[in-house]
C-alpha cells in the first residue's frame, strides 16, 4: 500500500551557481547523517518508540531544549509505526510542510527556521528526495518501503544519552530543590534573629552589618541556577544564621545576668489554668472608666522600687491592694489562677502567662520587674488587662512599655489606677468626685 503527502519545495539553501533545490549542508547536518546512518533499528525486547520519546522529554529540560523544540519532536513522532524502529527499518516520517505549518502554527519561514534547529541540535536528519518533497511509501505489512521526509533515527541513537542525562539532571534538581530549603531555613532564622535583637534593644552597628549582608546574599540566591554557586551561597548564609544566634544567646545571657542582679528570686515559667472560680460579686466584670487619663501621663510619685513581700505578706497588701481584690478588680487573671485563694507569687505567675495575651515581650516582663518589682509589674499587668483595646493608640504592650518607663522615672502611681477601678463598678453620688488616676 503505498501512501503519499505533497508539501512546498524545501529550498532552504544555495550553493554557488544554480540552486540544486537540496537544503545546504553544514557540519551539525554532517553528524546527524552519520549519526542515523549508524542505527539499524533495534532487535526484540527493544525500547518502544514510547519509550524513546519519554526519554528525550525527560532530558530535555537539561539539555536546554525548550518547549517549542519538545512539541515539534512529539508532533512528528506522531507519524511514525512501532515497526520503524526494528531491526532492518528506519523511522522516517514525511508530513507535509502545510500540515505542518498548519498543526503546529507556524508560518512557513518559521517553520523552515525550526527544522534547521531540530537538525542543528542532533535530533533528527533530513532524507530529501530528487524533487525536493516529502512522501513515501509502506508495503502491506506497513513496513516502510521508499520514504523521504525527516529521519528520527539521531533519537534513537541517544537514548542512553538521554536517559544518563534525565537521571543526572532530576539529581541535581533533587539537590538544588534541598538548598533552597536550607536557603528559606536560614533566611527566616535570621529573620526571627533579627526581631529578637531588636525586641530585646541590642541593634548594634554589627548587628545591623550582619542583617545587611545576609539580605544581599539571600537575594542573590533566589537568581542562582548553577549548583556550584548554590552550595557556596548557602554555606555562607548558614554560617552568618549560626554566628548571629551564638551572638543573640550571649547577649541574652549578659542581660540577663545584669537583670538577676537587680532584682530578688528568678522569674519562674508561665502557668496557664484553665479553671475559673464561681465569683459572683458585681466587680467581677468591672472594667475601669478610661475617660481621657492616661497611665503614662501621671504626675510624679516615687516608686516602690523592686521588692519581695515576706511569707507573712503573701496575702497582704502590695502597692494598698491585696491579690484577691486584685483578681476581682482584673478578673483576666481568673484565668491563669490555680486557686481560689491566690497569694502574691500565684498573681506573679499569672500576669506572667497573661502577658502573652497582652503582647508583653519576655524582655519587657524581665526590664519591668527590675523597674518596680514582681508584685507591682504583676499588677500593672493586671490594669493593662482592664483596659478595652479601642483605648490602646498602638498595643497594649507599647501601653505597658510606657508604664514602664514612667516607673524607671519615678512618675508611675499604681494607687490612684487601682482607686479608679474600684470606684468605677460602684454608683456615683453627688459627693462621690473619684476618677480613675493615671497610672
Amino acid at each position: 500500500m503505498t501512501t503519499e503527502t505533497h508539501g512546498s519545495a524545501m529550498h532552504e539553501g544555495h550553493r554557488a551557481g544554480r540552486p540544486t533545490g537540496f537544503r545546504r549542508l553544514s557540519t551539525a547536518l554532517l553528524e546527524s547523517e552519520d549519526l542515523a546512518a549508524d542505527f539499524n533499528g533495534f532487535g526484540e525486547n527493544a525500547p518502544t518508540k514510547g519509550a524513546i520519546l519519554s526519554a528525550f522529554k525527560a532530558a530535555a529540560p537539561f539539555l536546554g531544549y525548550g518547549s517549542k523544540v519538545v512539541h515539534a519532536i512529539d508532533w512528528l513522532f506522531r507519524f511514525s509505526s512501532p515497526q520503524d524502529w526494528l531491526y532492518g527499518s528506519r523511522p522516517i516520517v514525511w508530513p507535509s510542510a502545510r500540515m505542518q505549518q498548519e498543526d503546529l502554527g507556524l508560518s512557513p519561514t518559521r517553520t523552515k527556521a525550526l527544522n534547521r534547529m531540530l537538525i542543528e541540535l542532533g535530533l533528527i536528519t533530513a532524507k530529501d528526495s530528487p524533487n525536493g518533497k516529502r512522501y513515501g511509501r509502506r508495503d502491506t505489512h506497513g513496513k516502510i518501503v521508499e520514504a523521504y521526509g525527516f529521519d528520527l533515527s539521531p533519537l534513537a541513537q541517544r537514548l542512553d544519552e538521554f536517559t544518563r542525562v534525565a537521571e543526572e539532571g532530576r539529581a541535581i534538581r533533587a539537590r538544588m530543590g534541598m538548598l533552597r530549603r536550607r536557603a528559606t531555613i536560614a533566611r527566616k532564622g535570621l529573620a526571627q534573629i533579627e526581631e529578637a535583637a531588636q525586641e530585646a534593644k541590642l541593634s548594634d552597628t554589627a548587628w545591623r552589618q550582619l542583617f545587611d549582608e545576609a539580605g544581599v546574599l539571600s537575594s542573590a540566591l533566589r537568581r542562582v541556577t548553577r549548583i556550584e554557586e548554590m552550595e557556596i551561597g548557602v554555606q555562607s548564609l548558614e554560617r552568618r544564621h549560626a554566628e548571629a544566634r551564638q551572638r543573640l544567646e550571649e547577649q541574652l545571657n549578659i542581660k540577663k545576668k545584669e537583670q538577676e542582679k537587680d532584682r530578688e528570686g528568678s522569674d519562674s515559667g508561665p502557668h496557664i489554668y484553665t479553671y475559673k472560680p464561681p465569683l459572683k460579686s458585681e466587680s467581677d466584670t468591672v472594667i475601669a472608666s478610661e475617660g481621657s487619663s492616661s497611665e503614662i501621663s501621671a504626675p510624679p510619685v516615687p516608686t516602690a522600687g523592686p521588692q519581695s513581700p515576706t511569707e507573712k505578706e503573701e496575702r497582704g497588701r502590695v502597692g494598698n491592694i491585696r491579690p484577691d481584690e486584685l483578681v476581682l478588680l482584673a478578673p483576666r487573671l481568673q484565668h491563669y489562677l490555680r486557686t481560689f485563694e491566690p497569694r502574691w507569687s500565684d498573681i506573679v505567675d499569672a500576669a506572667y502567662a497573661m502577658r502573652h495575651e497582652l503582647d508583653i515581650s519576655k524582655p519587657l516582663w524581665a526590664e519591668a520587674c527590675v523597674a518596680m518589682g514582681r508584685e507591682l509589674a504583676a499588677i500593672a499587668v493586671a490594669i493593662v488587662s482592664t483596659k478595652d483595646p479601642a483605648h490602646f493608640t498602638r498595643t497594649a504592650g507599647h501601653y505597658f512599655h510606657g508604664m514602664v518607663q514612667r516607673a524607671k522615672k519615678g512618675q508611675l502611681n499604681l494607687d490612684r489606677t487601682i482607686w479608679g477601678l474600684r470606684t468605677a463598678g460602684r454608683p456615683r453620688t453627688k459627693t462621690d468626685h473619684s476618677v480613675e488616676g493615671s497610672a
